[in-house]
């Protein structure tokens, strides 16, 4: 009991790091769970949560697991099938890793997460609440996306994308990305012998896309995925590292100090938590796409964005849905909750707001999307 009382102290300023692991290094590429590697990147995790990290696994693995158990050689397109092969790969996949923390008297909490769940406002608080409980009470949350049940509208894709959702969740310092590679080249190194590794970069940088290549046959990744991965994360203030997971001691190494893959760093500080929602975790339903006037505005004013801004409108939304502002380039340039639904807003955009009254019969809010339900890129 004095234990457990001294665990649930564990100050809630320490260090978070968010730690993926690609389904190409769980797996062996395919071979089954390489369990003597999941082994060493346990004891690395443990080591860094007796130094006071609080870490959080965000681990792939579930249907390359699951195609090894039922023999399968190649991923199978049909959803059904990878959520079958998810369930079934999922099981020995916690399995493994409750051992293995269990070595070092850390007990594990298995959490599966659809996009769905971060989407919706409540279901994204409960999550929060539930991850930094679990951190409290010294428990490793192992996070995977849960592709049992998840369908095309809903899954985040990527395991890249569900960890930098997570690093916005628990406002983590660190995202760590672990894959087969070395870090992100200017070329790819499988192809071009004198390719150079970028070893320090500023997410968000859109010259990082053109160097992203193809992911591997197990994974739903890549160095695109990853590369904006780090973007979201920044927007927390988190720093990205995209590490090979086969170097020896590679956490322990990073907390070292040594440099090691590529390093993005954040281009400004943390959003408020709200707004790291906002900007990260809604799936947009349509558009507003604005004048260079109402850009402007936004950008160098943080006004709101009045219907007189409004250019045009696109797609079918409600009051409160999550919209993006293009510009006229058809670049984001914010997004945020709507006041008006579509067919209403295609009824004011371009007037001025003391005329909304005349043109729907009513008024709700004299902004189309106020500041504070809007996130500006």
């Amino acid at each position: 009991m004095a234990t457990e009382n001294k665990k649930r102290k564990r100050s809630s300023n320490n260090p978070c790091w968010v730690i993926k692991i690609g389904s190409a290094l769980l797996t062996a590429d395919g071979a089954g769970l390489d369990e003597t590697a999941i082994a060493s990147w346990v004891s690395q995790m443990a080591s860094l949560h007796q130094q006071g990290i609080s870490v959080v696994l965000v681990s792939s693995g579930a249907v390359a697991a699951g195609m090894h158990r039922l023999g399968w050689k190649k991923r199978p397109h049909a959803l059904y099938q990878q959520q079958a092969a998810a369930a079934i790969g999922q099981m020995g996949l916690i399995q493994v890793y409750e051992s293995a923390f269990q070595k070092f008297d850390l007990h594990t909490a298995q959490i599966l997460l659809t996009h769905e769940d971060l989407s919706n406002r409540n279901r994204y608080l409960n999550a929060r609440g539930t991850l930094r409980e679990v951190l409290n009470l010294n428990v490793i949350p192992v996070i995977n996306e849960n592709d049992s049940v998840a369908t095309d509208e809903i899954r985040f894709g990527d395991n890249d994308s569900l960890a930098a959702m997570v690093a916005n969740l628990v406002e983590a310092d660190r995202l760590i990305l672990m894959t087969d590679q070395e870090g992100l080249f200017d070329r790819d190194p499988r192809k071009f012998s004198g390719a150079t590794l970028i070893k320090e970069a500023v997410a968000g940088d859109p010259e990082l896309v053109g160097y992203a290549g193809e992911s591997g046959s197990l994974g739903q990744g890549g160095m695109l995925t990853k590369i904006r991965a780090a973007e979201r994360a920044a927007r927390s203030g988190a720093s990205t590292y995209i590490v090979n997971g086969r170097t020896s001691n590679i956490l322990l190494r990073l907390h070292a100090g040594e440099s090691h893959g590529t390093l993005m760093v954040p281009a400004s500080g943390r959003l408020a938590a709200r707004k790291q929602w906002l900007a990260t975790h809604m799936q947009s339903t349509g558009d507003l796409v604005l004048d260079d006037g109402a850009v402007t505005v936004l950008r160098k004013s943080g006004r709101s964005l009045l219907p007189v801004g409004v250019a045009s409108v696109n797609g079918n939304f409600a009051r409160g849905d999550m919209v993006r502002c293009l510009d006229l380039k058809g670049k984001e340039v914010a997004r945020g909750l709507v006041n008006y639904a579509s067919n209403e807003a295609r009824k004011i955009v371009g007037h001025a707001s003391d005329q909304i009254e005349s043109l729907l019969g009513y008024v709700d809010e004299p902004e189309i999307m106020h500041r504070d339900n809007m996130v500006v890129f």
